[in-house]
Order: C-alpha cells, then sequence, then structure tokens
C-alpha cells in the first residue's frame, strides 16, 4: 500500500518577487517554502499511515534540484521515500505540462490497488487547483477535491467534500486521488528523530531521460514552449505605502476626519 502525495515548492509570499524577461518567475533569486496545502496533504497521508504502519509515503515534486532541500524536510517530517522530477526539459510548463509529467512519474513508480494518490487543493503562485484533478485523468482515476475528512475502509475511501454552501461524503474506490485543503488537519513538524535519520531513507531524481518513454507524457506539450499556455505579462506588485496609525481619542479621530476630508474621501 503506496500514498503518494504530489508537493510544490513554492516563493514565499511574504518575501520579494524576481520575474524573468520571458514572464516567468525567477525562483532561484526568491526565498521559498513549502505550499501550504501540500503540507496538509503529506499530513493526510501520514495520519492514515500511522493507522495502516505497513504503508509506504511517497512524496514526489517537480523542480529544479535546490527543491532537494523542501523534499529532505519532508522525509523528516515522515515520509518513507522522496521522488524529484527534475531537468531542464521539464523547465517552465504550465498545468497541463506539469499534470502529465507527474501523471508519468506516478505510473513510473506505480500504482496497485490500494494506493491513493494525494494533492494539495491549490499552490499560492498559481492558483489554478487544475494540476491534481488533471493528474486523476490523465491516469484515469477516481478523484474528490477539496477534502475536508478523510477515512479509509477495505477498498474504498469516505471523504467530507466541503463546498460554499455545506459539504457532502463521497465514497471513492482505490486507486484514487484526493486533493486536500487545510480544513482537513494541522500539519506536523519534523522530528528530532527525523532530522537525525532523514538522510537513510531513498532519495531518487527522475530526469527526462528517466521519463521521456512513459506513454502519459507528449514530448511536444512539456516544458515553456511546448506548454499551451502563455503568460502575457508578469511583474512584481507595486510596494504599498506605509499606513498612518490613529490614536483612539477625540485629537487622532479629528485629524483622520481632517485627511479623509482633504483628500476628498468623505
Amino acid at each position: 500500500m503506496k500514498y503518494i502525495v504530489c508537493v510544490k515548492q513554492v516563493p514565499d509570499t511574504s518575501g520579494k518577487v524576481a520575474v524573468k524577461e520571458d514572464g516567468t518567475m525567477d525562483r532561484s533569486k526568491m526565498a521559498t517554502i513549502i505550499n501550504p496545502d501540500d503540507l496538509n496533504a503529506v499530513e493526510a497521508a501520514l495520519t492514515l499511515k500511522d493507522k495502516n504502519p505497513e504503508a509506504k509515503v511517497i512524496v514526489v515534486s517537480m523542480g529544479p534540484p535546490p527543491a532537494a532541500k523542501m523534499m529532505h524536510e519532508l522525509l523528516a517530517m515522515g515520509a518513507d521515500e522522496a521522488v524529484l522530477v527534475s531537468g531542464r526539459e521539464f523547465g517552465g510548463s504550465d498545468t497541463f505540462a506539469t499534470s502529465q509529467i507527474l501523471a508519468g512519474a506516478i505510473a513510473h513508480i506505480g500504482l496497485e490497488q490500494d494506493d491513493i494518490v494525494f494533492c494539495g487543493r491549490q499552490a499560492i503562485d498559481g492558483d489554478t487547483a487544475q494540476v491534481g484533478p488533471q493528474i486523476a485523468e490523465k491516469l484515469d482515476l477516481p478523484q474528490v477535491s477539496y477534502a475536508a475528512d478523510i477515512e479509509q475502509e477495505a477498498g474504498k475511501l469516505k471523504v467530507k467534500r466541503i463546498l460554499e454552501d455545506g459539504y457532502m461524503v463521497i465514497e471513492a474506490p482505490t486507486p484514487c486521488l484526493i486533493t486536500c485543503i487545510k480544513e482537513l488537519n494541522q500539519p506536523r513538524y519534523m522530528t528530532v528523530k527525523g532530522i537525525l535519520e532523514f538522510d537513510q531513507k531513498p532519495y531518487t531524481v527522475f530526469d527526462f531521460e528517466t521519463l521521456k518513454d512513459e506513454p502519459l507524457i507528449e514530448l511536444d506539450t512539456i516544458g515553456l514552449k511546448g506548454s499551451p499556455t502563455n503568460v502575457y505579462k508578469s511583474f512584481s506588485p507595486p510596494v504599498k505605502g506605509a499606513g498612518i496609525t490613529v490614536e483612539p481619542t477625540a485629537e487622532g479621530i479629528g485629524s483622520m476626519v481632517s485627511t479623509l476630508a482633504a483628500k476628498h474621501i468623505i
């Protein structure tokens, strides 16, 4: 039994955003974090593993070689194996290209009857929520998105799926794919034992040569040139001016009213 979790290294939105001339983000010049929703997906897999110790948690990510640091953190959290899909040929891929590359990587790892694929709801750098469902379509898997509770039974999952005006409970046979939201759980921290032992766990890199013959990957629709979605323009957001603190006194409120009146806001 395997729990395969797709994770992504994303820019830290609290820091500076760097953009290349071709409109793509220059990730080498930005601080990065593990995508928050993906951490909930990792925790979901680890929680099920706690109940099924014979299961194996495998984290899979597509990114440049420096993403290895993120993978080490996930191994220290409790994942059993890590697979980094990395190659220049994959760089600049949009969601369509990324999903088929990750689907190819998962197919290369192998899916069995009781396996589950987990993804975060969406990545904070793109906010499309497309990659997880597209992976499911390419692997021909049943999928349930926006999972806020997961129970595993023999040969199936019972998932509480959040809607805008409520929720629904869905049963899905395994293997299947689940996308996770932050309400699902609270991700655990790395442990001291995990930090000391992560380098003893399997860490594999799937490069272009490893995956180029996977049937799910169309070589003319991957990478920046092959991606059907083109970014029209990317730019760093303008820096906002500093705010003004107003004391909750008659004098402070009067000053605020005068300022707003001078700007014709009131």
